[in-house]
């Protein structure tokens, strides 16, 4: 349970893929269980967990290329899957870009952008294939193969193919999880500003936080193929809805407090509270980025262990009773292990659960 500042509200666009109590069984393995999601029409959408969660089990149903078990998927309005029913994956508008690129090596790039436009007039094709080697930063290229191609070149051309036909619908399975930091950085950002630019509805599969937090108008997450919550970046890491979304979602410790009236009294402070789980003591969320460190030769906290990050430090704090606590800080004064800090430690969302163990 949380108070504070809700921040970014989040928006309510018109629904346009929805999902309705939608399962998933291979055998006795439960992969999806009674998913219900709305995602609205131009919205980018992720869905964030670890492996086994079961987010490409989803996409796939998604897709069409998986029968669902139990619920409906609508597209639209229109029924797309149903138990017994699954409307074929080239008639639901989607276009589909994998990890694995799966461009076909014999063709040239121009000719993979154009796979999808059979049936149409060749001077439509080539106007089209042109207009989207430019849109990808690629023009000029549209006669090289595969082979002769970047990794960062080859997702933009199998973007460029999912793009040709004018999906209303774009599902992306982990497509910068092959790249290197600094390519995957730049890609990601090209590839939300082209899917933005058409309206198109985008639902993203990614076990990378920093990823759905960067491109995600919201965000939907995953555990053991059951939906732990849905909100903007914002709300998921600042009021997550359990204590595996508050740890998958970023680094967190927990302090006992106890309840008094409207206040919670631990040993890092006395901070307030507007509803908590109904106990005398309950856990508190700390995040490294709450926590500021001094220092001081009479401070209660010692620096157990400082990780130089980059533009950040991080350390772990060894307090009186013997817990660890982190903290975050810019690292252009990095201090070493063995420093006596005071901490200061500043609460603006206060999140609760119930004790461990009770």
């Amino acid at each position: 349970m949380t108070n504070g500042s809700a921040g970014l509200e989040e928006r309510q666009p018109v629904a346009y893929v929805e999902l309705d109590g939608v399962g998933k069984r291979y055998a006795e393995l439960a992969a999806v269980v009674d998913l219900t999601l709305s995602v609205g029409r131009g919205e980018f959408f992720s869905l964030l967990g670890p492996s086994g969660c079961g987010k490409t089990t989803t996409l796939r149903v998604i897709a069409g290329l998986e029968p669902l078990t139990t619920g409906t998927v609508a597209i639209d309005g229109c029924l797309a899957s149903s138990p017994g029913y699954t409307r074929p994956p080239e008639k639901r508008g989607v276009g589909i870009v994998f990890q694995d690129y799966a461009l076909f090596p014999h063709l040239r790039v121009e000719e993979n952008i154009g796979f999808g436009l059979h049936g149409q007039a060749k001077p439509v094709v080539a106007g089209r294939v042109a207009e989207l080697l430019e849109l990808v930063g690629l023009g000029g290229m549209g006669k090289k193969y595969p082979h002769q191609l970047s990794g960062g070149q080859k997702q933009r051309v199998a973007l460029a193919r999912s793009l040709a036909p004018c999906p209303s619908v774009m599902l992306l399975d982990e497509p910068f999880s092959n790249l290197d930091a600094e390519l995957r950085e730049g890609l990601r950002r090209e590839t939300k500003e082209i899917l933005k630019a058409g309206g198109t509805t985008v639902i993203l599969v990614t076990h990378d936080q920093e990823e759905a937090f960067s491109l995600s108008d919201r965000i939907g997450l995953l555990h053991a193929g059951r939906l732990e919550q849905v909100g903007t970046p914002y709300q998921v890491y600042h009021n997550p809805a359990s204590r595996f979304v508050a740890g998958f979602v970023g680094k967190v410790d927990y302090f006992p407090a106890r309840v008094h009236g409207n206040l919670l009294v631990t040993e890092l402070g006395t901070f307030p509270h507007y509803g908590v789980p109904a106990a005398e003591v309950v856990d508190v969320m700390v995040r490294p980025d709450d926590v500021r460190v001094f220092p001081d030769p009479q401070g209660e906290a010692v620096i157990a262990d400082a990780q130089f990050l980059g533009a950040e430090a991080l350390y772990r704090l060894e307090l009186p009773n013997g817990q660890s606590l982190h903290s975050a800080g810019l690292s252009a004064n990095l201090l070493p292990r063995g420093t006596r800090v005071r901490l200061s430690v500043d609460l603006p969302h206060t999140v609760c659960f119930p004790r461990s163990g009770q």
